[in-house]
């Protein structure tokens, strides 16, 4: 219900966003050159409509789409209110793409996202992303998407033919490698499935694997004095530790110029889910042993 109306929330957000940021852009864009006003706004109605179906469509590539075009937003609006235009038109748009860009990275709308492409009885829910990328790598990888998409339009809109060509060549190329690497790190999740639960994470595995219910041990915090392989990547939040009856065989993810693992045997893993407590709910629900 949680997932549903903040997934309802953003939507009514969305297609509000011409009516409580429009005038604000309008009066941007106000005295700019013709050709950079253009571009601007066409660039502006283009992205509102694509995120207007990507907010109707939860999908796992619509997710990425907003997670970068919604932050893009809110500094764009930041830009736009150091034109002359009303107080209240200013807050009322930063508010509402400053919202909207909070609902986007929220857990709930990551699972609803990313359960738009489940299969059958699957059930998939978020992990948190690596924390050593969290203050330095992602928000680079963002912002190099960004301005490597929008720069070059810009620049030849504004009839700088040398400076914008560059800017394209150079800029979208970047762009799409780093649209890339963040829609790589929207596709980590833990997958509950009747035959038990599949840890989806190629940050850390070579490929997804399942662990068979009749085989789980336990599934709860993890223990503070835990020796259970490590696959949380350091991410912040409360740690779940998946116990095993048996050693199970694991094969990391091989480091750059490595051969490929042959694989361990663990008794345990770490994983750091996006929530915790409906990971266990749905655990439970699954009839896997959590405590």
């Amino acid at each position: 219900m949680t997932d549903r109306v903040t997934l309802w929330v953003l939507r009514l957000l969305w297609v509000s966003l011409p009516y409580s940021a429009g005038a604000l852009f309008v009066d941007a864009l106000d005295g700019r050159s013709s050709g950079f006003g253009s571009t601007a706004a066409v660039g502006l109605w283009t992205l509102w409509a694509i995120g207007l179906v990507a907010v109707l469509v939860p999908h796992t590539t619509s997710l990425t789409f907003l997670r970068i075009v919604a932050p893009a937003s809110l500094a764009a609006t930041m830009w736009a209110v150091t034109a002359d235009s009303e107080l209240a038109t200013e807050l009322l748009a930063v508010v509402v793409t400053g919202v909207i860009s909070v609902i986007v990275m929220s857990a709930p709308v990551g699972a609803a996202f990313v359960n738009g492409t489940a299969y059958g009885d699957e059930c998939r829910l978020p992990l948190r992303p690596p924390g050593r990328l969290l203050l330095g790598p992602i928000p680079l990888a963002w912002a190099v998407a960004v301005a490597g998409a929008v720069t070059g339009p810009l620049l030849l809109g504004a009839q700088l033919w040398a400076a914008g060509t560059i800017a394209v060549v150079v800029g979208v190329p970047l762009a799409v490698v780093a649209v890339r690497a963040l829609h790589g790190l929207g596709q980590r999740w833990l997958v509950f499935v009747p035959a038990g639960v599949v840890v989806h994470d190629l940050s850390s595995l070579a490929d997804p694997q399942l662990f068979r219910r009749a085989d789980i041990d336990r599934f709860g915090p993890a223990l503070a004095d835990t020796d259970a392989e490590d696959l949380t990547l350091m991410a912040p939040g409360l740690a779940l530790e998946l116990a095993f009856a048996i050693p199970m065989k694991i094969v990391r993810r091989p480091r750059r110029g490595h051969p490929l693992d042959s694989g361990k045997r663990v008794a345990a893993l770490l994983v750091t889910p996006s929530r915790p407590g409906a990971v266990l709910r749905e655990a439970e629900s699954q009839r896997i042993p959590v405590g």
